[in-house]
């Protein structure tokens, strides 16, 4: 089965390029730019595209059974918004798949993306508007919500840790979610990439409070548990001051906030992986 993958070299992406080799399928691996995978040298095909650029995008399906899209905007950007990359991108993908008769569309959106308030953030709103087009166009589709992966958590408490001081929001402590490793996601999205018009929200096997994650981490990391809370208004306050809009961090704020606040927990379960584990190794643990 001939396979397109956009955003193949994402976290997430690199992931899912490893399984479809894995499984044998023939795969164009598009991107804006490739980085070496080891043991996958030679066994898929690259492409450089930019998808805010239709014409780059020309030809990419051709042939094609499936396109998986991973693309997003999941940093500050100054040039971009997420109704560029999340919304605009994945459509002119999309557009290109349906010109060369691509069989079905599968597309990594956010979970909580229909929630009322989610059309505020625009990390999560550029996300929703695509699926809407999806239930609308023709072609068959497969949406994925994830609800956070093992590497973002880690990577955003460990400043935090490192100060040996967490900030979280005021109230909100008991905010849960059930936050997925991206090995174990990726094969769950290369098992049902051809099922019929699906949606699922997927997560990982154990459910934590954000307290529970943050003293997960200063354990690992040997340190005692320190957590300052913070008022939630305050971000809404922050993301709008001009410096921070200016370096094109508004969004992200919104987002961080959003996820804060709302129980991100995916009812279909994946994976064996384990996400005190994972700390425990991300942080120098045993």
């Amino acid at each position: 089965m001939k396979v397109v993958l956009a955003g193949a070299f994402g976290n997430l992406g690199a992931e899912i390029l490893k399984k479809l080799v894995e499984a044998k399928h023939e795969v164009v691996a598009a991107d804006l730019k490739e980085r070496e995978i080891e043991g996958l040298k030679g066994k898929y095909r690259f492409a450089a595209i930019d998808a805010t650029d239709p014409k780059s995008l020309e030809g990419l399906c051709e042939g094609a059974d499936i396109v998986i899209t991973t693309m997003g905007l999941t940093t500050s950007s100054t040039r971009f918004t997420a109704y560029d990359i999340d919304y605009q991108g994945n459509m002119n993908l999309y557009k290109e798949a349906v010109r060369a008769g691509v069989k079905t569309f599968d597309y990594i959106s956010v979970i909580a993306c229909d929630q009322p308030g989610a059309e505020k953030v625009p990390m999560l709103h550029a996300k929703f508007m695509v699926e809407e087009e999806l239930r609308k166009g023709e072609m068959n589709y497969v949406i994925y919500r994830p609800t956070g992966y093992f590497y973002d958590i880690a990577k955003v408490f460990k400043p935090y840790v490192d100060k040996g001081e967490m900030q979280l929001l005021k109230g909100y402590g008991h905010v849960k979610a059930n936050v997925v490793d991206c090995p174990d996601f990726a094969a769950f999205i290369v098992e049902h990439m051809n099922d019929q018009k699906a949606l699922y929200e997927v997560g990982g096997k154990e459910t934590y409070t954000y307290e529970e994650m943050a003293k997960l981490c200063f354990d690992a990391a040997g340190k005692p548990t320190r957590i300052k809370y913070a008022p939630a208004w305050l971000f809404g306050v922050l993301a709008n001051l001009p410096k921070i809009k200016k370096e094109g961090k508004h969004d992200i704020i919104l987002f961080s906030r959003w996820t804060l606040t709302h129980d991100l927990v995916g009812k279909d379960e994946t994976g064996e992986a384990s996400f005190a584990q994972y700390v425990k190794e991300y942080f120098g643990g045993k």
